[in-house]
Formats: C-alpha cells, sequence, structure tokens
C-alpha cells in the first residue's frame, strides 16, 4: 500500500491558496481593482511617488504583482489611476451639494464649507495634491479624464455666479475658476501649514474652536467680496477671546 509523502500536504496548501487567490480575483475583477487603488492611495499618500513600493501596495491588496499590472499597470499607471480617482470622488460628492436649489449666498457658503471639511477628512487627497504639484503634474497631463470631470463643476459655480448677480445678491461676476481657486486656497494653505503656524502664533489651528472660526472667517471673507458688504455683515464672531493674543509668544 502505497503512503502520501511525508511532504505532500505542505506542498499542496500554498499551491491550493494561490488557487483560490486567483478564483476570488476571476470572480470578482473589479473588487480586486478597487482594494488595489485603495492600497496605492494610502501607500502614495504616506510615502509620495518615489518612496512607494509596489509590492507593499499588492500585499495590503491581498493580490500579488502580476495582478496588480494586469488591473492597473505599472508604477506611473497605478499612481495616475489614484490620482484620477480621488478627483473623481471629491467631483462627484460636489455635484451633490444641490447648488442650484439654493440661494447664491448659501450656495457659496455650502461650496466654501464642503471643501474645507472635506479636505479635513481627506488628508490623502492633500498629500497626492502635494506630490503632484512636485512632479510638476506630468502624469496629471498624462491624463484623458481629469479636465472633463471638471467642465461640469466649472459651470456649476458659473450658474451660481450668474443667479446671483442676476438676484442683486452679488455686485460682480467673477470667474468661477478664479473663485474655486480662492476658496480651495484659504482651505488648502491653513491644513497645510497648521502645523508651522500653529508655533508661529501660539495658537492650536487644528483645535475644534479654531477650526470653527476658520470656517466663519473664510465664508465672511469670499462673501463679503462677492456681495461688496463688509465682512462684519457675515459670519460669527472670532471663537479665541479677548487677550488671547497675548498669550503669543514675544
Amino acid at each position: 500500500m502505497l503512503h502520501p509523502h511525508p511532504h505532500s500536504h505542505s506542498h499542496r496548501a500554498p499551491t491550493l491558496a494561490k488557487a483560490k487567490r486567483i478564483l476570488k480575483w476571476q470572480r470578482d475583477p473589479e473588487g480586486m481593482r478597487i482594494r488595489i487603488l485603495e492600497a496605492a492611495k494610502a501607500e502614495f499618500s504616506a510615502h509620495g511617488l518615489a518612496g512607494a513600493r509596489v509590492d507593499r501596495i499588492a500585499a495590503t491588496a491581498g493580490a500579488n504583482k502580476r495582478m496588480l499590472y494586469y488591473h492597473v499597470g505599472k508604477k506611473d499607471d497605478l499612481y495616475l489611476a489614484v490620482l484620477e480617482g480621488a478627483y473623481e470622488k471629491i467631483r462627484a460628492e460636489e455635484r451633490g451639494l444641490d447648488l442650484e436649489h439654493l440661494d447664491p449666498p448659501q450656495a457659496i457658503e455650502r461650496l466654501i464649507d464642503f471643501t474645507w471639511n472635506y479636505f479635513i477628512r481627506n488628508p490623502e487627497f492633500l498629500a497626492l495634491l502635494n506630490t503632484e504639484n512636485l512632479a510638476k503634474a506630468r502624469h496629471l497631463k498624462r491624463s484623458t479624464k481629469v479636465k472633463s470631470m471638471h467642465s461640469p463643476f466649472v459651470e456649476m459655480i458659473r450658474t451660481v455666479v450668474r443667479r446671483g448677480v442676476e438676484s442683486g445678491d452679488f455686485v460682480v461676476a467673477v470667474d468661477p475658476v478664479q473663485l474655486y481657486i480662492s476658496i480651495a486656497a484659504l482651505c488648502f494653505f491653513y491644513l497645510s501649514n497648521s502645523a508651522t503656524l500653529s508655533v508661529i502664533f501660539g495658537r492650536d489651528l487644528l483645535g475644534k474652536e479654531a477650526k470653527d472660526e476658520r470656517l466663519s472667517h473664510m465664508v465672511a471673507l469670499v462673501l463679503a467680496a462677492l456681495t461688496g458688504k463688509t465682512i462684519a455683515s457675515f459670519g460669527k464672531k472670532p471663537a479665541l477671546k479677548p487677550g488671547a493674543a497675548a498669550k503669543q509668544p514675544a
């Protein structure tokens, strides 16, 4: 009677495990692609493009390099797919803001509130933007999707501004691209430089009161520019109590 080789089971186990992984990948290719992109987003956000490791991305996604290359492509292709996915996500959420059914000042306030809180909730998005700007947008220039997904967003803001001018709420028809860049800049600079600014000015700029005050200030600033009114006409009173400035380092 023949007996199985004592090591035959141990050789067979990895083979079976590999076969199950491949079967799972074949049954749910879109699920695998999503897992790869999520793992890649975390890797690129944490380590930048140069420091990111494809083998770490594959391991986190429960894939191997062959699967990764099959579903997305090489490292640069993977990075571009992550960038495009990041832009698709924020633009999709912006389309759900329902700005067209709000009074123009309320629509602008909602856009600022969304942009601010989106950046806070998605620090990896800011990290990806920093990485791609350091690369002079060389990956984004290859994208066939990004420009087309931004056109409806620009038109959405243009419509709000036009309605505001027609209703008399706004005194100037600001270029929608300039307006959005200004809103994003007010949010982005504060958050990306909060560590150094907190030290320089002796404030915890990421504390809840400070973040609430910042949002109120941004809304007041933008609406004052659009309406021709003073900043005092908008927003809440400063969250910081009188005398707080005295605690700043000399």
